[in-house]
């Protein structure tokens, strides 16, 4: 008898087949072994998510989208937050993903929504780090730059001019071309109150953009005590800095 997490990649709708992941491929897995990198180099003045050279299939989502509108992105769901996702001028889409053990799924879909693809896969390598803490910020406008702040019960700063805390949490990169996500996670996260902030640092194409953040706080994730929030606040002008939440873990 087959596994039940032996599942396929799904397209929905079949007909038109707009939408592929090539990675990850579904159903069983063991990264035991793969290279997985998520702290990037910053290159200013521009800055966006890229995949590193000799990441592991297993720690990347890469598909394409075929007769993708211009300049907008794609939707991209893991294990049901939502984020925008950038398309490239041919089609492709491709980023680094710190994926936790068990089961997770992902989810794109196009521009105007209208073609999706779906995989599901359980990864099962027992000594896989496991993110206790994630938080996720996006926002819907290109060519801006918002950032994201945590602060820890020991005042510890996760921010992009220090991007990784003592106690071992981290933020991944600092995109300063539109969209994120820029992801804070720790292992391990000390017990107290976490404050998460977004400044709008500015836009290069008009400084008073209006852009809305939005920032996911995913706590045991891939447990029976998951636990998902999402907040989305209309950010106006540059120099805004915004407290989106103060919580207290566990």
């Amino acid at each position: 008898m087959k596994s039940p997490w032996m599942i396929l990649c799904v397209l929905a709708p079949c007909a038109y087949g707009q939408v592929s992941i090539d990675s990850p491929k579904g159903g069983w897995r063991n990264s035991a072994g793969a290279r997985e990198e998520y702290s990037q180099v910053v290159n200013y003045p521009a800055s966006s998510v890229n995949l590193q050279a000799g990441q592991g299939e297993t720690a990347q989502i890469r598909g394409r989208i075929a007769r993708a509108p211009k300049d907008k992105p794609a939707t991209l769901v893991v294990n049901g937050v939502a984020m925008p996702i950038e398309v490239h001028e041919d089609g492709s889409f491709v980023r680094p993903y710190s994926f936790g053990r068990g089961a997770n799924g992902v989810e794109v879909r196009s521009p105007d929504g209208q073609a999706r693809a779906r995989v599901q896969f359980y990864d099962a390598y027992e000594g896989k780090t496991q993110p206790r803490l994630r938080v996720v910020l996006t926002w819907d406008t290109p060519g801006t730059d918002l950032d994201l702040h945590v602060v820890g019960p020991d005042g510890a700063h996760a921010w992009y001019g220090n991007r990784v805390m003592p106690n071992g949490g981290a933020l991944d990169v600092d995109v300063t071309t539109g969209y994120g996500p820029e992801i804070f996670s720790s292992a391990a996260p000390i017990s107290g109150n976490y404050h998460v902030w977004v400044n709008y640092y500015g836009s290069g194409r008009n400084r008073s953009a209006l852009t809305v953040a939005q920032v996911s706080i995913i706590t045991n994730e891939n447990t029976p005590r998951e636990k998902q929030q999402t907040f989305r606040v209309p950010m106006r002008a540059a120099g805004e800095l915004t407290l989106i939440k103060s919580f207290v873990f566990p």
